[in-house]
């Protein structure tokens, strides 16, 4: 190379150099001691944590300059390249995605102004991408240095949430702490996975209520992983530590339409469809007081190992969660026997009608099982709003319009036969199972309401009321006379369900329903 030419290539050179230089403060974040800080909880890095989610090399940033503009408090000389947040797209198992990963390191990873913005921008293209967000959240909450601009921020991308809602999967894994405000972007998100010991969500912190209440609660009590998984239901996952979590993330996103316009990505079938499982024919005991465990019955039928349960931890009486059968994806809906009977109560109310509105956001088949007395009587269930909740169930089946099944397995007592898939809430097809029993109660109920008098004035009550439960479970309690009356369409072997749900499913695929045109229902919330 002349001297001339190592002359005009310089300049260059030395743009790229600084171009470098730049590059390298945005992959700082608070620096090495920060970071160093940050492993010592056990948690890793913004960038580390982007890395092990996305598939290697395929991480585009977005906005890695920007910095904020306010002075008040010393912020002047806190200016860090991109904030407290890394924004960008990559893909995962080769499919697209948009996301936004807070840096604790920078001020606490502290939801700023510039913050919303870039977390504004990544979800702006993800709605015009059609791809799923997923926010990886590790905040201390608004940054109180910038005021209503930090808030004004938030109002921002709870909008935005709001906008994406049944239009592109959002996925809100935390990884470590989030209050006040903040907690809202997770709550509007379709699921939310928590890092058990490491994440904690709370409107209020500890300090706080202590001292308005007296009360002493620790973080982990208050809004660690296992309190929101089990008693809040605000978390529909927990995982173990952050590698298992994002693990969780990626697992959740093989089941999920990048859109609200896809069908869920279907994978090649491994499970022969016409699998017949014999054990299904004798799992459910026919003394309808002994219980057994809805999901071996699930896992018998779908396809194998493809069961993830959703909330597994939250209103155990219930189960909600994504498999496949065929390769194809659907979402499964049942009951519990083995947790107060299989019956619905407020918690269970919540969980099984969110659940449904997803799936038919998504284009995701619903299967149903079904065996419950009923919902949960009771005074403090009326007084917190049963009616309400269990409302939520049929008006949530009633609406969707993807492809419905359901099959009885045993016990459809009253108003849980009428909202858990019944067939005249337009369930495409009922099947039951020899076992199942429909009817508006047990025989025991239906006996002592509808011959109380002659009970009363038998002179052996026991043996009559031991005789008319038989005659009544021999006429009611099996799915004959249901068939018979159009309310349900086969009844089973139970062996069979698998290739017979599989049948269906393929039949409805181009399912198509029109709806009485309206700008949206009143589901009560």
């Amino acid at each position: 190379m002349t001297k001339k030419e190592t002359q005009s290539s310089s300049p260059h050179q030395d743009l790229l150099d600084e171009l470098e230089a730049e590059r390298a403060k945005t992959w700082a974040g608070g620096g090495p001691a920060r970071i160093e800080t940050q492993h010592g909880k056990g948690k890793l890095s913004a960038r580390e944590r982007i890395r092990q989610l996305l598939d290697e090399g395929s991480f585009q940033e977005v906005s890695p300059y920007i910095v904020h503009r306010h002075t008040h408090f010393g912020m002047d000389e806190k200016r860090y390249p991109g904030d407290s947040v890394i924004t960008g797209f990559g893909k995962i198992n080769g499919r697209r995605v948009c996301l936004y990963a807070q840096d604790f390191t920078v001020l606490g990873g502290s939801f700023s102004e510039v913050q919303g913005q870039k977390v504004a921008k990544i979800m702006d293209m993800a709605l015009e991408a059609g791809v799923p967000v997923i926010g990886l959240n590790d905040s201390v909450g608004a940054r109180i240095q910038e005021g209503v601009y930090s808030l004004a921020a938030y109002a921002e991308l709870f909008y935005r949430n709001t906008l994406a809602s049944g239009v592109i999967p959002q996925i809100s894994v935390m990884l470590g702490p989030c209050a006040g405000g903040s907690v809202y972007s997770p709550g509007l998100t379709d699921f939310v996975i928590m890092t058990k010991g490491t994440s904690h969500m709370f409107i209020t912190g500890p300090d706080v209520i202590k001292t308005v209440t007296h009360e002493e609660v620790d973080l982990e009590t208050l809004g660690g992983a296992m309190t929101h998984s089990a008693i809040s239901g605000v978390s529909h996952f927990a995982a173990d530590d952050e590698p298992a979590t994002l693990a969780l993330t990626r697992a959740l996103l093989g089941y999920l339409p990048a859109n609200n316009a896809e069908p869920p990505p279907a994978v090649e079938p491994t499970d022969p469809p016409w699998r017949m499982d014999e054990a299904l024919n004798t799992m459910v005991p026919t003394n309808s007081s002994e219980a057994y465990n809805m999901k071996t019955v699930i896992r018998a039928v779908i396809d194998c190992d493809s069961f993830l349960e959703v909330h597994e931890h939250f209103a155990e009486n219930a189960i909600v969660g994504l498999a496949r059968m065929h390769g194809q994806v659907v979402g499964i809906v049942a009951q519990q026997p083995l947790t107060l009977a299989g019956v619905i109560d407020i918690d269970a109310s919540d969980k099984i009608a969110r659940f449904i509105r997803f799936c038919d956001a998504f284009n995701i088949p619903l299967i149903t099982f079904i065996d419950s007395p009923g919902f949960l009587p009771g005074v403090n269930q009326e007084h917190s709003g049963i009616i309400r909740h269990g409302a939520k169930i049929v008006y949530a089946y009633s609406e969707a319009t993807v492809p419905k099944l359901a099959v009885v397995t045993r016990k459809a007592y009253g108003g849980a036969y009428i909202v858990m898939s019944s067939k005249f809430i337009r369930t495409d097809l009922v099947f039951a199972w020899p076992t199942a029993e429909l009817a508006v109660m047990g025989a025991e109920g239906a006996v002592n309401v509808l011959y109380r008098k002659q009970l009363k004035a038998a002179e052996n009550s026991d043996e009559d009321r031991a005789r008319l439960i038989a005659e009544f479970k021999e006429r009611f309690a099996k799915p004959y006379a249901a068939a018979a009356a159009g309310h349900i369409d086969d009844i089973l072997v139970p062996a069979e369900t698998r290739p017979r749900l599989i049948a269906a499913l393929e039949l409805l695929r181009d399912k198509h329903v029109v709806l009485p045109a309206k700008k949206h229902g009143n589901i009560p919330l």
